[in-house]
């Protein structure tokens, strides 16, 4: 699988929101959704605010597939499960980027709840 550019990793991982958007099965692309993403060494991750059964999430999950958009980069990505021993660098990465909004808004995205929506976006194709 293609990696993230160092260009690509600064620019994500810099910008505070991330457009999402799943694909559908005939191919085209749902709306963008904006949430909060954070770059944890070569990896991006997203997850979901509130849990499993946000509908992004559900979507992105079931295709696997979509397209994101932060800091300049629009990419299309496939849309992996986070390794289980990758959540605790993960939630601090959240908490670096995202304290300065409070402890009830970063409490959504940190801890075991969101550790089981959580997803590592991959780059498809070169």
């Amino acid at each position: 699988m293609p990696a993230w550019t160092d260009s690509e990793l600064s620019k994500i991982g810099a910008a505070d929101e991330l457009k999402i958007a799943s694909q559908r099965p005939d191919g085209s692309l749902r709306g963008d959704v904006i949430i909060w993403t954070v770059r944890v060494g070569d990896d991006i991750y997203v997850r979901s605010a509130y849990g499993s059964t946000n509908p992004w999430y559900r979507r992105a999950v079931a295709s696997g597939l979509g397209r994101i958009k932060a800091g300049g980069v629009q990419k299309d990505v496939e849309f992996v499960d986070a390794a289980a021993d990758d959540h605790a660098a993960i939630d601090a990465a959240y908490h670096a980027k995202y304290d300065r909004y409070g402890p009830a808004i970063v409490g959504s995205v940190v801890g075991p709840d969101a550790a089981s929506a959580t997803l590592r976006l991959v780059p498809r194709g070169a």
